[in-house]
């Protein structure tokens, strides 16, 4: 962009991107992906340093898979061997409460092929900081756009009429012109605070301001190494540690398993932490974890937590809002950052066909139809998780020694063992996302199983992801679609499959068409004809192709 800047020159660009986090990368990938022209700027002067998100679901995963970087951001974040349970604790260096045991990165790779039922994915949750996927995710958007990300340039204003989006962006520090930008979309993926939200005058609605015991209200944020703190903790190795005390409840999560952290502390109401100081930090950190040991700190900060905020309209004319842009969250669940992601998936390809004239522009209207109830429906689960452990109350006497002690730490345990299971043993939320509200699914409504956090039922009634399979107990059935359209068929339906194909491709659609024989592929496909989209959502199903053309002028929006 300097060049530009000195020259006095308009950069043009299909799609101008604000915002470089999770979702404006990801969207990056899946438009350079497909040939498409961006611009991605963001005000930062690079990609996070701080922690920020550390939890990456399986449906997370198998869009990285999808797009070719899965095994990269596998091998990120903890070493292969290094557990990932979640415990909880009254302080990290005394009494254990409860914990779920998950499996290492390395078991993740080797089990998922034996899994079934409600965990049959092509990928399993990883647990790594969004520091360490954001770097990746760079990585490849460069190279598949063939231009640089613009960190340290913001959005500074602008205007949209029939044809497209005319654009400034200046450096974030002031040091010279703005650049003038001519693109065809804008996506607004810059976040809580964002510029273009803000400028298109969409509002927030939903529940802010939620005070809770923990996981509502201000909490104070530091990044730190302790590097003996595995050395030195009394108890088997997690990557969360929950602190549960009547003094301070914390959260803190592993992020390279050498003894770095982001721990989260929760600030009390008559705490004002605008000058806490690394000391203080590290007074936060010795009061949770009960032990006496060296801290560097890295960063401080604080959040709010209590959020669970969905944007009135994803859309207004040429210009999108994605991620934190339209939907904020408290953490709990880990959802944010995994809506955001599923947010860039279904934008790029529908940007992406209508760029390319093979889909009218009413398909980019689906967009706010499919991703705003998700947004909703994730907030309420994520509200849900918060109010399951931050409303339930300590004492001094959790701590104490003696028979009342230990009973109320029983209770305690029971409690959130339970809660640990309904937050983090998710596959309803991981894998249960519909879209059968959409004008694009021909979704069938009596067969549409029931949303449950803790509960998910394959289905490939249209509407949402094509259950998964491992083919002779080895290959994805996922890895055998194509990268857009895919008409799966089984083999007794070969010749409708292909006629459903070539009637895709005669609309210059990109179709592949996959007969699987394994015996693994049958209760996907149920004797149907499944129609799947680039997102890897089923579109429709059937047993003949006599309406191809039908079907095809609904689900892609072809003339």
């Amino acid at each position: 962009m300097q060049d530009a800047q000195r020259a006095g020159a308009t950069i043009d660009v299909d799609v101008l991107i604000a915002g470089a986090g999770p979702c404006g990368l990801m969207l990056a990938n899946e438009l350079g992906l497909r040939g498409i022209r961006c611009l991605v700027v963001d005000p930062k002067a690079t990609t996070a340093f701080n922690p920020q998100a550390n939890a990456t679901q399986a449906r997370t995963m198998e869009h990285f898979r999808r797009i070719g970087i899965a095994q990269e951001i596998r091998a990120m974040g903890l070493p292969g061997d290094h557990p990932t349970d979640i415990a909880y604790f009254t302080r990290f260096a005394t009494h254990e409460l409860a914990r779920l045991r998950l499996p290492t990165a390395a078991q993740a790779s080797e089990h998922v092929r034996g899994l079934r039922g409600a965990w049959n994915a092509a990928e399993l949750p990883h647990r790594v900081s969004q520091k360490f996927v954001e770097a990746v995710l760079r990585r490849h958007a460069e190279a598949r756009t063939g231009r640089p990300v613009g960190f340290g340039w913001r959005l500074v204003d602008f205007e949209q009429d029939a044809e497209g989006v005319n654009a400034r962006v200046a450096p974030a520090d002031g040091s010279g012109a703005a650049v003038a930008v001519c693109a065809r979309y804008l996506v607004g993926a810059d976040g809580a605070r964002s510029v273009v939200r803000q400028a298109l005058g969409i509002a927030y609605g939903g529940a802010t301001g939620v005070q809770r015991e923990f996981m509502g209200g201000r909490m104070f944020a530091v990044y730190l190494r302790a590097p003996t703190f595995y050395e030195q903790l009394p108890h088997d190795v997690a990557w969360m540690y929950v602190s549960v005390n009547h003094e301070r409840r914390v959260f803190m999560a592993s992020v390279d398993g050498q003894g770095e952290f982001a721990f989260h502390a929760a600030v009390h109401a008559h705490e004002d932490p605008s000058d806490w100081t690394h000391e203080d930090a590290k007074r936060l950190f010795a009061q949770a974890s009960g032990m006496d040991l060296p801290v560097e700190v890295l960063s401080t900060g604080t959040w709010i937590a209590g959020h669970s905020l969905v944007a009135d309209r994803y859309q207004q004319g040429r210009v999108f809002l994605a991620g934190d842009a339209v939907h904020l969250f408290t953490p709990t669940g880990g959802l944010g950052y995994n809506t955001a992601v599923g947010d860039a998936v279904n934008l790029g390809w529908k940007l992406a066909s209508v760029l390319k004239g093979l889909s009218a522009p009413a398909l980019l209207d689906s967009y706010e139809t499919e991703r705003r109830p998700i947004g909703l429906r994730n907030t309420n689960y994520a509200r849900g998780f918060a109010d399951s452990i931050g409303l339930f109350q300590t004492t001094a006497a959790l701590e104490a020694a003696g028979a009342e002690g230990e009973a109320l730490r029983e209770h305690a345990s029971a409690v959130l063992n339970e809660h640990v299971r309904r937050e983090f043993n998710i596959p309803g939320v991981t894998f249960g996302e519909r879209c059968d509200g959409s004008p694009l699914v021909f979704s069938d409504p009596g067969r549409i199983p029931p949303d449950a956090a803790n509960h998910y039922e394959p289905t490939n009634n249209p509407g949402g992801r094509l259950p998964h399979a491992w083919l002779g107990g080895e290959r994805s059935l996922f890895d055998e679609l194509g990268f857009e359209w895919t008409v799966l068929a089984p083999p007794a339906l070969r010749a409708e499959g292909q006629a459903m194909a070539e009637a895709g491709r005669a609309r210059g659609l990109d179709v592949a068409l996959r007969c699987p024989s394994e015996p693994e592929a049958a209760p996907v496909l149920d004797g149907q004809l499944l129609l799947v989209r680039p997102d890897q959502v089923v579109a429709w199903r059937g047993r003949e192709a006599t309406e191809a053309a039908a079907v095809w002028r609904r689900v892609a929006c072809t003339d």
